[in-house]
């Protein structure tokens, strides 16, 4: 029996007390907080603003430590919660388990809400301290990064603990618990908030998670569905396999282990001759007027579009010249390997894409070293431009990362909508190297030098990682019904007569 299945009767009484006591307490605390708070009880007050200033004090004129205080506090940014949240309850989605999903959703939305609503009601000005690091916008009570990153972190625990078992489960509660506090103490150290803000963000995160726990486990008891405990067992114990990133490999053998050593290698020995190739063609290229010569339109194609700029197509052109940039990049790569990992339930695709997106970073930032080419001829509409023009990074990552999705899109789906993601994977690369040309960033030959590369890198990871191998064993993207299944079903569903 599942460690989820009821317990004895006399544990089942004790078993909520602490988890009861604790949100208790929290919701004591932070009432006692804000009824302080809002009347500026004085020994509070004068408390909270020596320890604002003592605290913004031990990282003031220290650049490395304050940078990483603020890396830490953005973790804590509403922007990165919601990525979070989001990106867990789409997987929990894909993965079907529509309670635990909207648990995240409804989790992250009362944060989302009670913090503003407080901070208006309460009207605390935030602290003033000697050597200001960071400045907070809004009134000060409750901590809006305290809270968020309780409820977040905390709701993202509560749900995924099931798949966490032994080591890996006190090494989860020690990374999610030191997060948060670290968070907290990030707001500190930036003088942006007082102990007792984050105090009260903390107490409240803990109440919320406590009521929407509560109200988790009798949506449970409605479905007449075993409870469980949720600090030590997770929300829904059973959704255990589906939590699980992929489904469990075999236990590695030694051949099993060569394979994959012959497959590192072999990825290693082509990226470094694809990288050969592509900076001897940009070293020939520099022969000739040190790279502004005018081969294949390398001088005319930029100033035709210098001739044709306009102030509209100059927005557009950034505009689309952005979604070729790393941050775009890195951002379309992440979720395209959250929802492969969801649906195939296997670490090839994403280790393919990963492979791909790293190898061609690596390339470009090898060759463009290497090679030095200068930009264009002609003014350039970006300003403080780094690397070289030879290759274009923005075309090769972009080409790259579109067309390795749809290799994965068609090699795991079936069905006509699958081929639909060619128009990106052939789009997006005409749409990037047409604004970068525009822009004066590149010359053509760097467009094609990109795609060059593309190709290569591409055709060889695939061929030697094979990222749809038994892609229809364990996990596929979704198939289309097809005309003569629907006929099929319908007739199977005829009453008998």
């Amino acid at each position: 029996m599942g460690s989820w299945a009821p317990m004895s009767t006399a544990a089942a009484t004790r078993r909520p007390l602490a988890p009861l006591a604790i949100v208790t307490t929290a919701a004591f605390l932070f009432a006692l907080l804000l009824v302080l708070v809002r009347l500026q009880w004085a020994p509070l007050e004068s408390v909270d603003h020596r320890a604002a200033t003592g605290l913004n004090s031990l990282i003031a004129g220290h650049a490395a430590v304050v940078g990483v205080v603020k890396a830490v506090t953005w973790l804590g940014s509403s922007g990165v919660l919601w990525t979070v949240t989001g990106i867990a309850a789409a997987v929990l989605a894909i993965r079907r388990r529509w309670r635990l999903a909207i648990y995240l959703l409804v989790a992250g939305a009362g944060a989302l809400t009670l913090d503003p609503v407080l901070k208006a009601l309460v009207g605390r000005l935030r602290p003033v301290v000697a050597d200001p690091i960071s400045y907070g916008t809004g009134n000060s009570f409750p901590s809006g990064h305290a809270l968020g990153s309780i409820v977040c972190y905390g709701a993202l625990y509560l749900v995924f603990l099931p798949a966490a078992r032994g080591k890996w489960r006190r090494a989860f509660t020690v990374v999610i618990a030191a997060l948060i506090v670290a968070i907290g103490a990030s707001r500190l150290l930036l003088g942006v908030h007082f102990v007792s803000d984050v105090l009260g963000g903390w107490a409240l995160g803990i109440t919320w998670l406590g009521v929407t726990a509560f109200a988790f486990e009798l949506s449970r008891q409605a479905a007449g569905e075993s409870t469980a405990e949720p600090m030590t067992e997770g929300l829904e114990p059973e959704a255990r396999t589906d939590l699980l990133p992929a489904e469990p490999e075999k236990t590695m053998d030694h051949h099993r282990a060569r394979r994959y050593g012959r497959i590192a290698a072999g990825v290693l020995v082509v990226w470094v001759l694809i990288v050969g190739i592509l900076t001897g063609i940009g070293k020939l290229i520099m022969i000739t007027h040190n790279g502004n010569g005018d081969l294949l339109g390398d001088r005319t194609i930029p100033r035709w579009f210098l001739a044709h700029r306009t102030p509209t197509l100059n927005r557009w052109s950034l505009d689309v010249s952005n979604l070729g940039a790393t941050q775009d990049i890195l951002i379309v790569s992440v979720i395209a390997c959250v929802v492969f990992l969801a649906v195939t339930r296997r670490w090839r695709p994403v280790i393919f894409l990963a492979v791909v997106m790293f190898g061609e970073l690596a390339a470009f930032l090898t060759v463009a070293a290497i090679v030095k080419r200068p930009r264009p001829a002609v003014p350039q509409l970006d300003s403080n431009l780094p690397t070289s023009a030879f290759p274009s990074g923005h075309m090769a990552a972009t080409a790259c990362l579109y067309v390795a999705i749809a290799i994965l899109v068609i090699g795991h789906a079936r069905g006509w909508w699958r081929y639909l993601f060619l128009i990106p994977a052939i789009v997006m690369p005409v749409a990037i190297a047409t604004a970068r040309m525009y822009r004066g960033e590149h010359h053509p030959t760097d467009i094609l030098a990109s795609v060059l590369f593309a190709a290569l890198w591409l055709t060889a990871a695939t061929r030697i990682i094979d990222p749809n191998k038994n892609a229809f064993d364990r996990g596929r993207l979704p198939r289309l019904p097809r005309h003569r299944d629907a006929d099929e079903s319908r007739a199977t569903a005829q009453p008998i007569s």
